[in-house]
């Protein structure tokens, strides 16, 4: 495997690839959210990487995608951690779920805004837990669950990555995020959407563009 793979953590090339590949998308999805009904996503609604989103300090080329039942899903990686991060991922995930409705239509018609962030740093250190999902629930009664509406799902790569965390198909997708350059890891991966995903990224790097 030649090592000029470009990095899939990459925001640019991770958009690149994912925006363009619902059926990937939605197995990426799948994948962090095993415990839910599989899924499937049938629009890509912000596929365009604009000039003004190559812009500024912090760049966020995130995807944004709905399902076949409405539901709405934001999709980013991050590489590095930039404070205030959680206010952020909350701001960005809160906007999408009210970008649903303009001022006097209904709020029934509001569909859940479903935030999957992947991590290439630690959040929760200290914690072997990498896999979160966060959600309004009850403080003293954390089965009471407010509502469906905002639902946060972040994993933490590297340390899904060496504390072996993780069982099923995540973990293909955890090996690919972390391992892309490394051909015998590459090559010991059954799951075909990741074998997919290697392919188009060789082909990405291969482009001139």
């Amino acid at each position: 495997m030649p090592n000029t793979l470009l990095d899939p953590r990459n925001d640019y090339v991770f958009k690149r690839l994912f925006a363009a590949s619902p059926e990937l998308l939605a197995d990426l999805i799948n994948a962090v959210r095993s415990e839910e009904p599989a899924v499937e996503v049938i629009e890509v609604l912000n596929p365009r990487i604009d000039p003004e989103e190559l812009q500024g300090k912090f760049i966020i080329l995130d995807v944004l995608a709905r399902d076949r039942a409405g539901h709405l899903y934001n999709i980013e990686m991050q590489v590095r951690r930039h404070d205030p991060w959680s206010a952020r991922s909350t701001y960005y995930l809160a906007r999408t779920l009210s970008s649903q409705i303009s001022h006097g239509a209904s709020y029934t018609t509001l569909k859940p805004a479903i935030g999957i962030h992947l991590l290439d740093f630690t959040l929760f250190a200290g914690n072997p837990q990498a896999l979160w999902r966060f959600e309004l629930r009850d403080r003293t009664q954390p089965h009471v669950l407010l509502g469906p509406e905002l639902q946060l799902n972040i994993i933490e790569l590297p340390k899904a990555d060496h504390l072996d965390a993780l069982t099923g198909t995540i973990v293909a997708w955890v090996t690919y995020f972390e391992h892309w350059q490394e051909e015998t890891r590459m090559n010991q991966i059954t799951h075909p959407p990741v074998q997919e995903a290697l392919q188009k990224l060789k082909a990405l790097s291969a482009s001139d563009e």
